[in-house]
């Protein structure tokens, strides 16, 4: 194992299995910054260096110190922490009422490339250094009992002013050395959940982090389902959002970018419909297809034609079975079920036509046994430059733009190398992790020109050889809906 420590960083746990084969520093063309970490006061970090293989080095990186504490936040009628400043005034004056002194704090959520700013108000209650929750606690069930609704929290969490401190892990691919490649895992199914290590483990991979969002709106089942499009060895396994930011890998090149999915049937009679989603639960009305990597039944309450490898329709039945391997389920209910009964008679041909298109380039990518899709959360950086597209990307909340949370994040550099980066939060005194603004501004600072935010939270988790090397915030690692994949060929 090669080991480096700069600045007196802190190295990372000697149980990593790594090779060590390190690149000259005149082939490098991915490099650590030296210049101060870029957010808080700037504050000089330390790093230490691990080597993983030739062409990747792993860095654990720390950064400022810990001086926020705790308050106690009123919420509104709504529930939510914040709103509007007659509704923070009123309820500032029932905390005055129940003999407390509130403050009402405006808050102003930053404005993003697709969003703009948007100003709320908090109705705070007293202040405690971080070795005092249990008093912030005491005074919390002392409002409670004076009927208003409050929760503790820890200052670091806001988004707003903070000195930290930050607990990142990075791990840097150099395009010009590393001789691997890249791929998407959704483990053993796309319904079903699965943790990184469990991905990586099975990929023979050397290093793997969390994917995208997965839907946590449907059965529990079924919810190792992508929000957005997934394509895993050239087979499309989920549709897009159309136009919402994904990471597009082939062999050992990754372009972040947004894609459109276009799903169409065609019979044997010529007649023609859309296809409204893959590998997911349907709604009324829609026209559904399942493969093989599925891992679940069809659902109830429609009709399913079985398709073989050649789009002939071995068998038509009542849904609510599995899809056989080399087998492809089309399924419908409503009206969807009356185009199955219509024109996909058993014996005759169903072709399904799948597009994935390039907005950017407007073309459709060759859906190629090296190609790979994981979809993107937000994207940060575009060309170099801060361009966050919440909105656009489906995340233009509070909660997701202003607030800090642990952050999974992708980026490429100029001559295509790749960096991974996940930064911990939600650990009071330790780390806080970041907010899209914060994250973007770190991902630039490691060189990326191009940067997107995937799932973060509990699902952040970086895997390298057999170790999970960050600290996942629920305590141990979640179950995931896919992973990507860094490979040794």
């Amino acid at each position: 194992m090669s080991r480096r420590t700069i600045a007196g960083g802190l190295a990372i746990a000697a149980a990593l299995a790594l090779t060590a084969l390190p690149a000259t520093a005149e082939q490098r063309t991915v490099r650590f910054p030296s210049a101060k970490f870029p957010l808080g006061a700037r504050p000089v970090p330390t790093k230490t260096m691990t080597t993983v293989t030739q062409g990747i080095d792993l860095y654990d990186v720390q950064a400022g110190s810990a001086t926020d504490g705790y308050t106690l936040t009123v919420l509104m009628p709504s529930g939510r922490d914040y709103g509007m400043q007659h509704t923070a005034e009123a309820k500032a004056a029932e905390v005055e009422a129940a003999g407390e002194t509130p403050s009402v704090q405006k808050v102003v959520r930053p404005g993003v490339a697709d969003a703009p700013s948007q100003t709320v108000y908090m109705v705070r209650v007293g202040m405690w250094p971080l070795k005092d929750k249990k008093k912030a606690e005491k005074a919390a069930k002392k409002l409670k009992e004076a009927g208003l609704k409050v929760k503790v929290d820890y200052l670091g969490d806001d988004g707003l002013k903070t000195t930290g401190p930050w607990s990142a892990k990075v791990v840097m691919v150099d395009s010009r050395v590393f001789r691997g490649s890249y791929a998407a895992s959704l483990g053993r199914s796309v319904a079903k959940r699965e943790t990184v290590s469990s991905m990586v483990k099975a990929g023979k991979a050397l290093v793997g982090v969390n994917g995208g969002f997965f839907n946590i709106h449907t059965s529990k089942a079924l919810r190792g389902e992508p929000v957005g499009a997934s394509v895993v060895g050239g087979r499309l396994l989920s549709e897009a959002v159309p136009g919402r930011s994904a990471v597009v890998l082939k062999g050992r090149t990754a372009k972040i970018t947004e894609l459109r999915t276009d799903v169409t049937a065609v019979s044997q009679d010529g007649t023609k419909v859309e296809v409204n989603g893959v590998n997911r639960a349907a709604t009324t009305d829609e026209l559904v297809l399942y493969t093989e990597e599925w891992g679940a039944k069809t659902p109830s309450g429609g009709t399913d034609a079985v398709l073989d490898a050649n789009g002939k329709v071995v068998g038509l039945r009542a849904s609510g079975a599995a899809v056989a391997a080399g087998m492809r389920v089309l399924h419908g209910n409503g009206l969807a079920a009356d185009w199955i009964n219509e024109h996909a008679w058993q014996g005759w041909t169903v072709k399904i036509v799948t597009k994935v298109v390039d907005l950017r380039t407007k073309r459709a990518l060759k859906l190629a046994p090296d190609l790979h899709v994981i979809s993107g959360g937000v994207g940060l950086v575009r060309n170099g430059k801060v361009k966050i597209t919440a909105k656009r990307d489906g995340h233009d909340s509070i909660n997701m733009i202003l607030r800090r949370h642990p952050r999974t994040l992708l980026g490429t550099t100029r001559n295509g190398s790749l960096i991974l980066a996940t930064i911990d939060g939600r650990r009071p005194g330790e780390t806080v992790g970041a907010n899209f603004v914060e994250a973007a501004q770190f991902m630039r600072w490691l060189g990326a020109t191009q940067a997107i935010n995937l799932d973060g939270g509990g699902s952040t988790a970086m895997v390298v050889g057999k170790k999970v090397v960050n600290r996942p915030s629920d305590g141990a690692e979640r179950t995931v809906g896919d992973a990507l994949l860094v490979l040794p060929k």
